[in-house]
């Protein structure tokens, strides 16, 4: 469990180190996180896909190239840790099921998810992807499926933001629902513009 009294950065090596799920991971561990302790919007994802296990760098591949577009951002500001923290459900890689990635280990979110949220104190907007983030943050708050947990992100705003996973598996449920594109998008590309104008309250580590 990770301890209160260390520092962010010392936190990140701990998790980035841990083996605690080894024998159920079919690539072995490699934990993909980022964070700073000026972070003020948080992506809270799923798990790393095979590309980014190969590539150590958080949502590096189609799906982060669709996240980038619906918040209105380029790599560089994506990829700003003192702007935005990346924080999966599971840390790491949990291979192939019959349609699609396996689930994230559920263990990772139990070890790790509070005491990094202890440390990211300047957490303004908070983008729970896909069910499991949903499920796990929004508790009985979360609809009863993801279409009507997203349908019903005025519920949410302005500190947290439901979304579908931006995965190209997703492009029936877009087609589907062209209301995320109208109604959704220019929200989140609004909140995160003014999210990241603003300055955090500058606290230690």
């Amino acid at each position: 469990m990770a301890k209160q009294t260390k520092s962010l950065s010392s936190l990140l090596g701990d998790i980035r180190s841990c083996d605690a799920c080894r024998a159920e991971l079919p690539l072995g561990p490699r934990p993909i996180v980022a964070a700073h302790k000026d972070s003020t919007i948080l992506i809270i994802g799923q798990a790393p896909g095979n590309k980014v296990h190969e590539s150590g760098i958080p949502w590096d591949d189609p799906s982060g190239d669709r996240l980038r577009e619906w918040m209105g951002i380029d790599k560089a500001a994506f990829y700003d840790h003192e702007k935005i923290a990346l924080m999966p459900m599971g840390f790491c890689y949990p291979g192939k099921g019959k349609s699609g990635d396996l689930p994230p280990i559920q263990r990772c979110a139990e070890l790790w998810h509070s005491g990094l949220l202890e440390k990211l104190t300047n957490v303004k907007l908070t983008l729970l992807i896909g069910s499991y983030a949903q499920g796990y943050y929004l508790g009985e708050k979360r609809k009863r499926t993801l279409t009507a947990t997203v349908e019903a992100w005025r519920d949410f705003q302005p500190s947290r933001i439901p979304l579908p996973h931006p995965s190209p598996r997703n492009n029936i449920w877009l087609r589907k629902n062209e209301w995320f594109e109208t109604d959704v998008l220019p929200y989140l590309r609004r909140r995160v513009t003014i999210v990241l104008k603003q300055r955090p309250d500058k606290k230690p580590e």
